[in-house]
């Protein structure tokens, strides 16, 4: 019998929009995100000048929980978690809202204070990107938090009773800002900045961006830029790009906007006071970095019941979370990826006083091992067209604790294949990698196809090895198990190291070392 898959779900009743997220809870492929949907409700503009939630506003909250909460039964949700930010919060008639939503929909709704947002975003961050260190900033409708968090561990935190449809609605309530309305809210933020003397304290730390607004921005970008590599979580933009950005949005018409790739038409009002809190807390905390992070409040809660049992506020290490999760979502055996990067590091080692220097870099183990994580990945698929899946799926998924960077050249050298396949392969994304780094990884693509040669079998062949160099030829001896044939590891590493023969521009003669015999080939 098929396991029985969870399903939990969050309703987020924000000051701008309505969510509801549901993941899919299963042994085999972790926490899923199955189904994200959003109502635009603007609950903060139906705020009257008593700060009650006004008729209009409690009609709009009952129609759309009652929506969301049909697809929950749909959906059969085991667990349902409904929380209220700034809008309820701040409302006078708060307790009469929360009595309204209980009599009219099955939910009971806790109410997030500040500081609860501001935890929950950072919790999300260190659990789902490779930071130790950083400032987070999300910017809602109705409310900013951020948070200063140092080898992983919460430092500071504080909620700002402004954001984006708050600051739209003060500065330019019924038209397009213009020079003077633009430079009155980027005053008004840096002085509720400046309230925070740690933001001064924590410069040069990278600005991780979440919310809606922040997603917003970077698709933008995205597709100002053509970027090839698909993937918004961990994607990063350099301070003068977020400017620049800022500068677009600013010389665009409303209607311009509303037709802007990348951006949201029910955002398209609101996202010049978003995108301006991060560009003045980006110049204010002197942060050359910004980082998207598409996790967020409701991956927060999410992650704060998954560590529950395990007594931690977060994964050590994200990346080793991601490639466990991987390795059973796409039947890896983990013991063969940790004998081929094993092999792979070794013979990158043995190689390395031959190596021209202009290979050599401090991440080239790392890499090596991250990609042997995700060797076998295309075979899941298929194996006869395995590498042009393995690049595929690394290039059209991002990866938690894996920058965009690093997952690149992952798919390169995980798809290896041959100089011309790989050519092929990287076409689309040379903009993103420099010619040395083409070479580069080139080079590991062939030492990582040459260490799964060398595990043909997978039965733990090589023991060790080395490498000496006579005149312009490189000897390979390859320390084998005396009690094992290694037939098809000759067979097959003889095919593969014409390969890292055309890189390094040398003869490679392998030499197979077993019961004390040398082979020669």
């Amino acid at each position: 019998m098929p396991q029985q898959k969870e399903h939990i779900a969050v309703i987020d009743i924000g000051s701008n929009s309505i969510r509801l997220v549901i993941h899919q809870l299963d042994e085999k492929r972790g926490a899923r995100e199955i189904h994200n949907l959003k109502k635009t409700a603007r609950l903060s503009n139906h705020i009257d000048d008593k700060n009650k939630l006004t008729d209009e506003g409690f009609a709009i909250l009952k129609h759309s929980l009652q929506q969301l909460e049909e697809i929950i039964y749909y959906h059969n949700v085991n667990k349902v978690q409904a929380i209220a930010t700034a809008a309820i919060r701040n409302a006078s008639n708060r307790e009469a809202i929360l009595s309204f939503i209980h009599q009219e929909t099955s939910l009971n709704v806790r109410v997030l204070s500040g500081e609860d947002e501001a935890y929950y975003g950072y919790l999300a961050v260190v659990n789902s990107t490779y930071l130790s260190d950083g400032i987070t900033i999300d910017i809602g409708g109705g409310s900013t938090e951020i948070t200063l968090f140092q080898n992983k561990d919460l430092v500071r935190s504080h909620s700002f009773p402004f954001g984006a449809l708050t600051l739209k609605n003060q500065f330019f309530p019924d038209n397009e800002p213009d020079k003077d309305d633009l430079e009155k809210l980027a005053d008004f933020i840096k002085a509720q900045f400046s309230t925070l003397p740690w933001l001064k304290q924590s410069q040069n730390l990278p600005v991780i961006g979440i919310g809606g607004s922040a997603r917003n921005m970077s698709l933008i970008h995205q597709g100002q830029i053509n970027y090839p590599l698909a993937g918004l979580h961990q994607y990063k933009m350099e301070s003068n790009d977020v400017k620049t950005t800022l500068a677009l949005l600013k010389n665009s018409s409303l209607k311009d906007r509303e037709n802007m790739e990348g951006l949201s038409k029910d955002r398209a009002d609101i996202i010049i006071p978003a995108v301006t809190v991060i560009f003045v807390l980006m110049e204010y905390a002197a942060a050359d970095i910004f980082i998207m992070s598409n996790k967020g409040l409701r991956d927060g809660l999410l992650f704060e019941e998954m560590l529950k049992n395990n007594s931690m506020d977060y994964f050590p290490v994200v990346s080793k979370e991601s490639f466990f999760q991987l390795s059973r979502e796409f039947d890896i055996n983990e013991d063969y990826v940790f004998e081929v990067g094993r092999i792979a590091c070794q013979l990158y080692t043995a190689l390395e006083p031959y190596i021209p220097a202009l290979f050599i870099n401090v991440k080239n183990l790392y890499l090596l091992q991250q990609s042997a994580r995700v060797l076998y990945m295309g075979e899941f698929i298929s194996h006869e067209a395995s590498s042009q899946h393995t690049f595929y799926v690394l290039t059209n998924r991002s990866i938690d604790g894996i920058s965009h960077t690093d997952r690149l050249a992952m798919a390169c050298i995980a798809s290896f294949k041959s100089k011309s396949w790989y050519k092929r392969f990287i076409r689309p994304f040379k903009p993103l990698i420099t010619k040395e780094e083409q070479k580069r990884y080139e080079l590991l693509g062939s030492i990582l196809k040459l260490a799964y040669s060398l595990d043909r079998t997978k039965r733990k062949v090589v023991q060790d090895l080395a490498v000496k160099k006579t005149g312009r030829t490189l000897h390979f001896y390859i320390y084998c198990r005396k009690d094992i044939n290694n037939y098809f590891e000759q067979v097959k590493s003889n095919k593969y190291k014409k390969h890292l023969e055309k890189v390094l521009k040398r003869p490679v003669h392998l030499h197979f070392i077993s019961n004390n015999k040398l082979t020669k080939n």
